[in-house]
């Protein structure tokens, strides 16, 4: 296994991208993409991940992801670095992905909120009293209003937040070792965005902890739906990325922050009318970024078996059959990050009658086609349990049709992502 490493510490590099994979099929498929875009000079660090509700779903273990990465890496005999993502990990789960993993996604959303002792809150308004007042931000217009209540409110919502952070760091560097590991802190998983000043003291508390954070996921203002596009205000989006990129910049000289610091994007797959956005901010200020995606390759394994016809096509049809008829109970655990209308669902009979192009352009995302449906999309996207429970039912088929799939998932991430946020 490739480590990239500064001074005894792993590094992630500028590009990277996260590529889930549900049933650990489709490694080559992913890998090949990342490289035909780094053969035209981006250098895209690839990064596999899945988070322990995708094991429990599907019934794979850690150790599946890192087999899966390694033996893709072997067969294109690709030389550069890559990583495994224990994605969306806490102190429960931590300790199951030690050993195969070396990067880990440290989720610590459900503890936003929760009430820090008067002595810690205390502790950090104290601390940040050099910076009350009006605080220039280099970049940034307007400079940041900082008053004593911000400092109260940011506290009480965050400061429990970044102390699990150090908790589950701390776990890892005495199971894993200082420096062997890379750490991003995810906060997105909640309903309302952290604003760039936020963002700024989140980044204070995790320096104040000892924490090296390397890519931090806040949560943007819009909707970051699965598998579908960016819902919101362009212009909001545009502003507040670039000020969030500006407040890590002065973080890490300020608080002394690992400069590779960088904005993590998750449920980033097929935001395409913000990838013109983030590509154009990243290059005007010389910042990397991470992309995250996880289910469009497991859609595009059912897009690959809808176009290979036949038996991959009546599978096809069939897993939209279950996710239809059990749709509540797929969608509960998506319910922040999904918007389905049901009523713009075509009917099971409706789908029966298709031919494998019109299932393939009604679930592909290509804006702008006529067959694509969103709604359709969205329902396929959270119903992977589905094609489990088939087990090797779906698995074999995925073997018959390993090549048509394949081409399938290199297309979608080259094509619709890299292409698009690299301007390739």
């Amino acid at each position: 296994m490739r480590k990239a490493t500064i001074m005894g510490t792993m590094k992630l590099g500028k590009y990277s991208i996260g590529i889930g994979d549900r049933f650990t099929y489709q490694g080559e498929a992913q890998l090949r993409a990342i490289m035909k875009a780094n053969e035209q000079g981006v250098n895209i660090v690839p990064v596999w991940n899945k988070s322990n509700r995708e094991h429990t779903y599907v019934g794979t273990k850690p150790v599946d992801t890192r087999v899966e990465a390694d033996k893709a890496v072997n067969a294109l005999n690709y030389q550069g670095a890559y990583f495994v993502d224990a994605d969306h990990i806490n102190l429960d789960t931590v300790r199951g992905y030690m050993e195969s993993s070396d990067y880990f996604t440290l989720d610590v959303a459900s503890f936003i909120g929760t009430v820090s002792s008067p002595e810690k809150v205390e502790a950090f308004i104290a601390s940040c009293q050099k910076y009350t007042g009006y605080l220039q931000i280099p970049g940034i217009l307007e400079p940041l209003h900082i008053t004593e209540g911000l400092l109260r409110r940011v506290a009480g919502n965050f400061l429990a937040a970044t102390d699990h952070a150090a908790e589950i760091y701390t776990c890892l560097k005495r199971g894993k070792g200082e420096g062997t590991f890379i750490t991003e802190v995810s906060m997105d998983e909640v309903e309302s965005p952290q604003t760039p000043v936020e963002l700024l003291f989140i980044l204070k508390m995790l320096a104040d902890c000892k924490v090296p954070v390397q890519t931090i996921a806040p949560k943007f203002t819009g909707r970051f739906n699965k598998g579908v596009d960016y819902v919101g205000d362009l212009d909001q989006f545009a502003r507040e990325f670039e000020e969030d990129l500006l407040v890590i910049d002065f973080a890490v000289k300020e608080f002394g922050l690992p400069k590779e610091l960088k904005l993590s994007i998750h449920s980033g797959s097929d935001k395409f009318s913000i990838y013109p956005i983030i590509a154009q901010a990243i290059e005007k200020h010389g910042k990397g970024t991470h992309l995250k995606t996880a289910g469009t390759t497991w859609l595009e394994e059912v897009i690959g078996l809808a176009v290979a016809g036949s038996e991959g096509l009546a599978l096809a049809k069939k897993i939209y059959e279950r996710s239809f008829t059990r749709r509540e109970e797929l969608c509960v655990p998506y319910a922040d990050v999904i918007d389905i209308d049901v009523s713009k669902l075509p009917s099971v009979a409706e789908v029966n009658g298709w031919s494998g192009e019109k299932f393939a352009n009604t679930l592909r995302h290509i804006p702008g086609h006529p067959d694509y449906n969103p709604n359709f999309r969205q329902l396929i996207h959270v119903a992977y349990a589905v094609a489990a429970e088939m087990g090797s039912e779906y698995t074999d088929l995925l073997l018959k049709y390993a090549d048509v799939v394949g081409a399938c998932v290199e297309e979608n991430i080259y094509d619709r992502h890299l292409k698009r946020l690299f301007n390739l």
